[in-house]
């Protein structure tokens, strides 16, 4: 019987190098086998294209294929660049296109959609590579003074260079640290209040996009959900979470709200919190979810019920469809 054939590239030049080898393995391991013939391609850390291990032109790989699972994280693989590059070969694949993914991955242009919607977002200060910090800095302090500030870079993921501050001092070092990641650093108030982060599936149960219940992250000793908490298995993540009704209906039609507002397709994840006083903020939106073992989207898939191989076939017919 003839099967799809369906390239799982992983790997790639950012900084989630590591978490998208586990991505790319969770897709390699539970496509289903009567339907699909996976090949495993690995973009290395230089951007050199290999298929089973042997390095190729990336144009000698797509023309052995039927369809991409797109399993990179952050540069390259999530802003656009890979999707354009598959465009132009007329290759399907799963994710969002790449005007999409350009806009979800920069944080600034992201956050000038949610206003555009009314979504309720931290308010921000953006810091440029070559920019006159210590003068920026104190404007942030005094414009929108806050007990602390979230610092990250604009176009990074899985909360690389992203740290809080609570001075001028710890400010620098934050921001000098974000600009190890990106040109350009966000600085946002922190919002005290409770974590959760809400998945969507377009074409799903009978929503063009279905929201899956939200997850509540409770890092462990206080701590915010960096990049070590999201992956050392510092952080309690339960599903669902314990929010009221109200809560939990907010926070999903915020997730897909963002989702339709930046125009993306199949899944995405968006990352909130909820206060006591003002609702839910939306912090971000992540385009392509992390699909390892510690990730938060396969807790999400439990949740309701719906298995790996269920989901990674239901990604792979919307790509054939291109939908």
């Amino acid at each position: 019987m003839f099967k799809t054939r369906v390239g799982v590239i992983r790997g790639g030049p950012s900084g989630e190098y590591s978490v998208s080898l586990q991505t790319g393995g969770t897709v390699l391991k539970n496509l289903p086998e009567e339907k699909y013939s996976a090949h495993d391609i690995l973009i290395s850390r230089d951007g050199t294209w290999h298929m089973h291990g042997i390095p190729r032109d990336p144009h000698q790989i797509l023309k052995h294929l039927d369809v991409v699972f797109n399993a990179l994280h952050g540069e390259y693989g999530e802003d656009g660049k890979l999707q354009s590059l598959l465009d132009s070969f007329g290759i399907p694949y799963t994710g969002s296109g790449a005007l999409a993914s350009a806009v979800g991955m920069n944080k600034i242009l992201s956050k000038g959609v949610f206003t555009k919607k009314g979504i309720n977002t931290p308010r921000h200060f953006i810091i440029e590579e070559g920019e006159n910090t210590d003068k920026n800095l104190s404007h942030v302090l005094s414009d929108f003074p806050s007990p602390s500030y979230i610092v990250k870079p604009v176009d990074a993921g899985s909360s690389l260079g992203m740290s809080v501050a609570k001075d001028l001092s710890s400010l620098d070092g934050a921001v000098r640290e974000a600009l190890k990641y990106s040109r350009k650093v966000l600085i946002e108030e922190f919002i005290s209040g409770r974590e959760a982060t809400c998945g969507v599936v377009d074409s799903s149960r009978g929503d063009d996009s279905y929201s899956l219940l939200p997850v509540e992250i409770i890092p462990n000793d206080g701590r915010f959900f960096d990049y070590e908490a999201k992956y050392a298995g510092e952080s309690q993540e339960i599903c669902p979470g314990d929010f009221t009704p109200e809560e939990q209906k907010e926070i999903q039609d915020i997730a897909v709200l963002a989702h339709k507002a930046l125009g993306l397709r199949h899944y995405s994840r968006a990352d909130t919190i909820i206060t006591p006083q003002n609702g839910v903020y939306l912090l971000e939106v992540n385009t392509l979810p992390g699909l390892t073992p510690t990730s938060l989207f396969p807790k999400s898939l439990e949740a309701v019920g719906c298995t790996m191989p269920e989901f990674l076939d239901h990604l792979v017919t919307l790509a054939l469809q291109r939908k």
